[in-house]
């Protein structure tokens, strides 16, 4: 089953937000190729024949939003996947949780070449690690999920009831040698965000459900984002995950309850695709930090073929030319896009029930392509390969 609608969106106001941010004007538009809806049902539809039980995709593009979806969210109820359904957004989460830290820099809370074991002392082996390291992938610190989902079902099964400490994910991380030295290059770690996340509590002094809340959920008024941690299940109407086990042939693992412990900070939200293009929105126009944090976000490193990683942002560079920021999320069962323009006017935010699949997840690259070069995708410029939160979900 395909569906497909074509709307005029509805404007969040800015009056909600944080009294003390202020909303930097806005420089014209350049002229983008409108976005191709039917190349996008497409790449849906062979994400499908390639695994997975639903994919979906939701387009803002200047007021106006594009949605469709194909297939099904529950395998045993066989309900249709819907563009309004919630789902766990594995690493996109990362960019939340930069954006909050940003926020504190801001407020002058902390600086981002200040040495992590400043606020945390003791916390790290060595004292060069800073925070624009963590943020930025360049700290060195191992990602001890290498270690945890080594093999990927048992690995999951393993700790999905679990709830872990901060301190306790660190441990494994700081058991095993470092990768890089600090400011080196990018490695990409969860380990990182976790170190993100203690910052936040340490500095604030609230739980992390608080400051997401307090900070972009409530001012942005995003309805269908949640941090439950350490709870198991998805508030209201949501799709299903299936984790792909790593035998080939092998049935499906329902993966959808769990508390996500293992990931926190790196990975635990829930949010629906209108959500994601709104927060994305909000973040590349300037309405969540100042303008100086926004352009420290934006000072890449080479992160891979056709890509680069800012603070906490993705950036992938598409064969039209066009430059997309944003993350990618992989989670037991679950994989996601969510990308915008640099300026924030188009986003795409895109989604499939199932994870540990490496050909849907290359497919889904695809609605990139369709959404911001306007063409029936060819061989997408680089790979998935970028987030491992999943570390099954795609091989290096």
């Amino acid at each position: 089953m395909v569906s497909v609608t074509v709307g005029k969106g509805t404007a969040w106001g800015t009056a909600a937000l944080l009294a003390f941010l202020a909303v930097p004007a806005q420089a014209a538009p350049q002229e983008q190729p409108a976005p191709d809806l039917a190349a996008l049902r497409g790449v849906l539809r062979t994400a499908m024949q390639q695994g997975a039980p639903g994919a979906m995709a939701r387009v803002d593009d200047h007021g106006t939003a594009s949605t469709t979806a194909a297939g099904i969210a529950d395998r045993r109820t066989l309900r249709a996947l819907s563009t309004t359904d919630r789902f766990r957004i594995g690493s996109v989460t990362k960019t939340f949780t930069a954006a909050v830290l940003l926020q504190l820099v801001d407020e002058k809370r902390l600086r981002l070449d200040d040495p992590v074991n400043r606020h945390l002392p003791g916390l790290l082996p060595d004292d060069r690690i800073t925070v624009r390291h963590v943020l930025s992938h360049r700290s060195g610190l191992y990602d001890y999920t290498n270690d945890m989902f080594a093999k990927t079902v048992p690995g999951f099964e393993a700790v999905r009831n679990k709830v872990f400490t901060h301190r306790q994910l660190m441990a494994r991380s700081l058991s095993r040698p470092r990768t890089t030295a600090p400011g080196g290059a990018y490695t990409y770690s969860n380990t990182n965000f976790v170190v993100a996340g203690m910052l936040i509590k340490k500095l604030t002094g609230n739980s992390l459900r608080t400051e997401y809340q307090n900070r972009i959920i409530e001012p942005l008024k995003l309805t269908d984002t949640f941090y439950v941690h350490p709870g198991t299940r998805i508030p209201g109407r949501y799709a299903r995950g299936y984790l792909t086990p790593d035998t080939p042939g092998a049935a499906l693992v329902d993966a959808t309850e769990q508390t996500v412990s293992w990931a926190q900070s790196a990975g635990a939200l829930i949010s629906s695709a209108r959500d994601l293009n709104t927060f994305l929105s909000a973040l590349l126009g300037g309405r969540l930090t100042s303008s100086a944090q926004l352009a420290e976000m934006q000072r890449w490193v080479p992160a891979g073929s056709g890509q680069a990683y800012g603070l906490g942002l993705r950036r992938r560079d598409l064969s039209c030319g066009v430059s997309v920021y944003g993350h990618t999320g992989a989670v037991q069962g679950f994989y996601t896009y969510a990308f915008a323009s640099k300026d924030g006017r188009r986003s795409l935010a895109a989604f499939t029930n199932t994870s540990n699949n490496g050909t849907v997840h290359t497919t889904m690259l695809g609605t990139l392509e369709s959404a911001f070069c306007g063409k029936k995708p060819k061989a997408p410029r680089g790979s998935a390969v970028g987030e491992r939160i999943d570390p099954g979900a795609v091989r290096r």
